[in-house]
Order: structure tokens, then sequence, then C-alpha cells
């Protein structure tokens, strides 16, 4: 009796490892999941993001490529949607200000904003002053506009100056997509 006492409690201890161990691979998986799925952004606090390449696209205007935690990484903004931007100004002093990446989520391990710099521009000060291997400071995703594919027949959008890269990026969510059959109109002023 004592040695099928001792073979019973090898079992129990045996089924009890193989259920601790399965509850940490299936909370290991749900994390990562939610994780994945939910994107860097974070829509209550700001966070870090280092800029690895600047590009001039002309006089006043530049191409900021920045750097996402992880090589598989995604932003997480919702086509439609923007991210604020926290820089300082030529004073010194906090500005915020609202800005829409061209990439998409399609895009992983960076984000990119195309930025107009006006010469008096609070914000444009900071991003004047951004250097390769500075960070940009972002909180998101914001605002109530979400593109669904299919959701219209025909989608028509006029812009203008800095107000390009919104409709950029619903533009390119709707042309990569083989499913969306949406017609694009854009003017641009």
């Amino acid at each position: 009796m004592d040695l099928e006492f001792l073979q019973s409690m090898d079992i129990q201890i045996l089924v009890g490892v193989a259920v601790a161990a399965l509850a940490i691979v299936v909370s290991a998986v749900y994390l990562f999941a939610s994780t994945k799925s939910k994107g860097c952004l974070d829509p209550e606090n700001f966070k870090e993001f280092k800029l690895v390449k600047r590009q001039q696209l002309s006089h006043n205007v530049a191409k900021f490529t920045f750097e996402l935690p992880t090589p598989t990484s995604f932003l997480g903004l919702p086509i439609g949607n923007y991210i604020s931007c926290r820089g300082n100004d030529s004073q010194g002093e906090e500005v915020i200000k609202p800005y829409t990446p061209t990439t998409l989520d399609s895009d992983v391990g960076y984000f990119e904003l195309v930025i107009k710099m006006y010469p008096q521009g609070r914000m444009s000060h900071h991003f004047r002053e951004l250097r390769v291997g500075d960070y940009l400071v972002v909180k998101g995703p914001k605002g109530r506009f979400r593109y669904q594919p299919g959701e219209v027949r025909a989608f028509g959008m006029i812009a203008g100056g800095s107000g390009i890269t919104p409709m950029f990026q619903v533009a390119r969510a709707i042309l990569e997509n083989p499913k969306d059959t949406t017609n694009v109109h854009l003017v641009e002023h």
C-alpha cells in the first residue's frame, strides 16, 4: 500500500506540474496576443519613439522615420485617426500638435511622419531641431473618424497643405486592400 500511495502522489505531482505549465503557456500566449493586437500607442500616456532617419523632401518638408520597439511591432493607429506629438518651441515651451502618419499598421517596425515646417510654427521648431537618435514623444490614437473598408461606394477628398497626410493614409489603405472596392477621388489644393 505504501508503494501505491507513493505512485499516486507522483502522478498527482506530475499532473499539477503539467497543469501549471499549461497555465503559464496559455497566459503567455494571451499576453502576447493582446499586446500584439493593441499596437505600440497608448491613448492615455505619452511614449517615446527614436528617430532613425530624416529625409529632406523640399526646403520646408521632411520625412521622419521613427523606430518601434521591435521589428515586428506596429503602431496601432486605426485608419483615419491621428497621434499627438509633444515637443518644445523656440522659447522652450511645451507644444502638443496632432499629426497623421503616412504609414499603416502593415508597415511593421517603424512609422513615418511627413512634416511641413513653417518659419513661425511652434512645433515646426521642434521638428527642425530633431536629429537622428533623438526621441519624439507621442500619444494616441486620437480622433473619431475610422475608415472601414467597403463602408461607402466612393470616397471624395479635398485637401491642401498639411491636410494631405490624413487623406494619403486613407487612400493608401483603400488602394492596398484588394478586397476594398471603394473608389477614391482626391483634389489637392
